[in-house]
């Protein structure tokens, strides 16, 4: 797997990451062995970026009971600033954003985090400054190496302005191309490390109905699903893969501003299926890209990234 240099961090990265949301929301503790399957031949294969939060249900504790072992071998990403179980505290405080770092730690059966993110923290909480403070505060105390930003729109844009953050993560694929024109030329100015999440928008592109990946969220990727259709209604694209998701991703991947894409799944086959995909079919066409962005453009103009 290629690795890239990622931003200014001085870290490396490889091209592909592991998101664990989908194994934290849709699996349970008496899941690990295949949970441990999933990640550990990930990191066997080459992939180094693993992706978290202290909100994905039960992840941090099952990337602590499966790889803890192997800790020098992955960058790990965490995010912090709700209240874990939702909705039963206050959000975004500076206590909260300390507490929730040691709690990452303990789950996670680690001593320091490579990078702690804000998580899709409105422009009224980060101007306000104490969210950002916890996370310098925790990156002097040596829990984290670096502090970075999740989210999109306004907020995204606001943080990369900013100046704060060592890195990015935000939405980014062929049905939800808002960052396109600022949020990620804005990052690679600043020397942000650029972390795609939903790179592939779900693999709705070309799916006979909505797949509907979150048992808890069923109207997840409906909005997803929707813009595909709409941008379908022209017909097949030049030079078009036979792969829908060679397609999907091919297309995030065409943007020299993208370090890493987070990739989730429960299934060590599409684990297996989307690593030979980056080492062994992109780039796609030129002319797809451009399709793609020509058809977005066309029927985007009250898009915003869905997040």
């Amino acid at each position: 797997m290629e690795q890239v240099e990622f931003g200014k961090t001085g870290l490396k990265v490889s091209k592909l990451g592991i998101g664990l949301s989908e194994i934290g929301f849709n699996l349970t503790m008496d899941d690990t062995e295949l949970a441990a399957n999933v990640i550990n031949s990930a990191l066997d294969a080459g992939i180094n970026f693993l992706d978290t939060a202290a909100c994905y249900n039960i992840s941090e504790e099952m990337l602590g009971a499966t790889v803890a072992s192997r800790r020098d071998e992955f960058v790990l990403a965490t995010k912090a600033g709700h209240h874990v179980p939702r909705g039963e505290g206050e959000d975004w405080t500076y206590d909260l954003i300390m507490s929730s770092i040691e709690r990452s730690l303990q789950r996670m059966k680690t001593d320091h985090l490579d990078i702690v993110q804000l998580h899709s923290c409105v422009v009224e909480v980060l101007e306000k400054g104490d969210v950002i403070r916890a996370l310098q505060d925790a990156r002097d105390a040596g829990k984290t190496r670096f502090i970075g930003y999740s989210g999109d729109n306004e907020n995204a844009e606001w943080a990369v302005e900013s100046g704060l953050f060592d890195t990015l993560q935000t939405s980014f694929s062929l049905v939800d191309q808002g960052a396109r024109h600022k949020i990620l030329p804005g990052a690679e100015k600043q020397g942000m490390g650029v972390i795609i999440k939903r790179p592939i928008g779900n693999a709705v592109w070309g799916a006979a109905q909505d797949p509907k990946p979150y048992n808890h969220i069923p109207e997840y990727t409906a909005a997803y699903y929707g813009r595909a259709q709409e941008m379908l209604q022209d017909g097949a694209l030049p030079s078009e893969p036979d792969d829908r998701i060679l397609l999907a991703m091919g297309f995030t991947y065409a943007h020299p501003e993208v370090d890493v894409c987070i990739v989730g799944t429960q299934r060590p086959a599409h684990m297996v299926s989307n690593i030979d995909l980056i080492d062994n079919k992109l780039p796609i066409a030129a002319e797809t890209v451009e399709e793609l962005h020509a058809r977005y453009d066309r029927v985007s103009s009250d898009w915003k990234q869905l997040g």
